[in-house]
């Protein structure tokens, strides 16, 4: 599914939308295409240049290391076997910035090496003991030997397929400057195969195309494996990937929690207390118009009364924003029933919950349906729409659909990307299918967190 937000038009490409036109090699199938496409090309091409770095860089984690360990009843093998993993992780920047550039392999750095203390002395203690530095020298000597079957593997057939695909533009070179009539298949001492009749040239060719068409499948197939051990070994590992997931979804929650204090201070400064200073200056004019004037003194408490009813009310919508009392009493079918009603489009909710979740993720999901109801009642121009809320495995899933204009676009970064931040803080998924005609849907993920007793 796409993502988008309202108000905006889709980037994505719809069946109503016109297609862009597919010249030259685009209209071939992905298979004939293959062997001519940049993308073959360059994982060849990785494959190719993993054989003299794989080389490379095992002759120097191998002698290393073994130096390093034999010189281990000296001080001197500390220094050699940290120099060791620091060359393997030097080696591993270059593997990270190859595959980025031959394969598209988007992989982050891993973690540095951070001693504790400043020195030498500190620097080798945290580079022997860091097991990142350890998996960039298992990544060398793992290496090497995928390496020379993955070069070999690749060059014969890369090589065959395109020789025997091409034998008819060059086998005029074999009764010209050979002396027999063309490739030789087979040959003895009693009797020769040569493939120099028509028949067997095109066939010849023929198996060439065979080849060269498979070709490229097969490196992919061996570069699968190489990224495999990239991401594997040279990449962060996924205790800190998750360390810094959780670092981010710390930030966006405190970031949230900020605004929506900044939220709540501006709507009680410039509603109800606004309001209610003014409620205190009315009732003080009424008092000193008592005596004199009692219509007038009257008047104004009548007014007076008026205010503090607005008072009131937008200190009840204040608090439904923040977490209404009736999520709490009577869970989410109730609250969103009540949100529902204040909605400009009829909408039908339908809440399928055996149990009730853990009261901070039912307050996310109370607070992700309402902004998509406020959604629609501002953007979607839509006659009606629906909630669905249920249970699946150990997920909390909803789901809101409407009938309005669609077209949207969250990549502009408004309140739908706000609200996939705020559901990515915690494990959540936002996923939005929202054509330019319509129907929109929007559907959302929150982890399931049954209520501790």
């Amino acid at each position: 599914m796409a993502t988008h937000q309202y108000g905006y038009r889709s980037e994505y490409s719809y069946d109503d939308e016109p297609r862009p036109a597919r010249h030259g090699l685009g209209r071939l199938p992905a298979g004939l295409r293959a062997p001519v496409e940049g993308r073959a090309w360059r994982e060849f091409a990785y494959l190719l240049l993993s054989l003299p770095i794989a080389i490379a860089a095992f002759v120097w984690s191998v002698t290393m290391l073994s130096l390093g360990a034999g010189l281990l009843i000296t001080f001197i093998g500390v220094p050699v076997l940290a120099a060791a993993l620091a060359g393997a992780r030097g080696i591993g920047a270059l593997e990270r910035a190859r595959a980025r550039a031959l394969l598209g392999l988007e992989i982050g750095s891993p973690e540095p090496v951070r001693p504790r203390t400043g020195g030498p002395l500190a620097w080798l203690g945290a580079t022997l003991k860091s097991g990142v530095s350890w998996r960039h020298a298992v990544y060398t000597v793992l290496h090497f030997p995928w390496a020379v079957f993955a070069f070999s593997v690749a060059v014969t057939f890369w090589t065959t397929g395109w020789t025997l695909l091409t034998y008819p533009l060059w086998q005029w070179v074999y009764p010209m400057y050979g002396g027999q009539g063309g490739l030789q298949l087979y040959g003895d001492e009693a009797h020769s195969v040569y493939l120099d009749n028509p028949f067997e040239i095109t066939l010849t060719a023929a198996v060439g195309l065979l080849v060269t068409l498979a070709t490229p499948w097969i490196v992919r197939a061996l570069t699968t494996v190489d990224r495999l051990l990239v991401v594997g070994l040279l990449g962060p590992s996924r205790l800190a990937t998750r360390v810094v997931e959780l670092e981010s979804d710390r930030g966006v929650v405190v970031d949230t929690a900020a605004a929506d204090l900044r939220r709540i201070e501006r709507d009680l400064h410039d509603g109800a207390q606004a309001r209610l200073v003014n409620l205190a200056m009315d009732l003080g004019l009424a008092k000193e118009k008592l005596s004199e004037d009692p219509q007038t003194a009257a008047r104004m408490v009548d007014e007076a009364h008026g205010e503090v009813k607005t008072a009131l009310q937008e200190l009840r919508d204040l608090a439904r924003g923040i977490h209404p009392a009736v999520l709490t009493d009577r869970g989410l079918d109730a609250a969103l029933s009540a949100v529902a009603s204040r909605c400009t489009v009829p909408v039908t909710v339908e809440v399928d919950l055996r149990e009730r979740p853990a009261p901070a993720i039912e307050g996310i999901a109370y607070f992700t349906v309402s902004e998509l109801l406020q959604n629609i009642s501002k953007h979607s121009r839509a006659t009606r729409a629906g909630v669905d809320v249920w249970r699946s495995g150990d997920r909390l899933m909803l789901q809101v659909s409407d009938n309005g204009v669609g077209g949207a676009d969250a990549s502009a970064g408004s309140g739908l990307a706000g609200l996939a931040e705020r559901l990515d803080a915690v494990d959540g998924i936002l996923l939005v299918d929202s054509p330019p005609a319509g129907p929109t849907r929007v559907t959302a993920e929150l982890p399931w967190r049954s209520v501790r007793l």
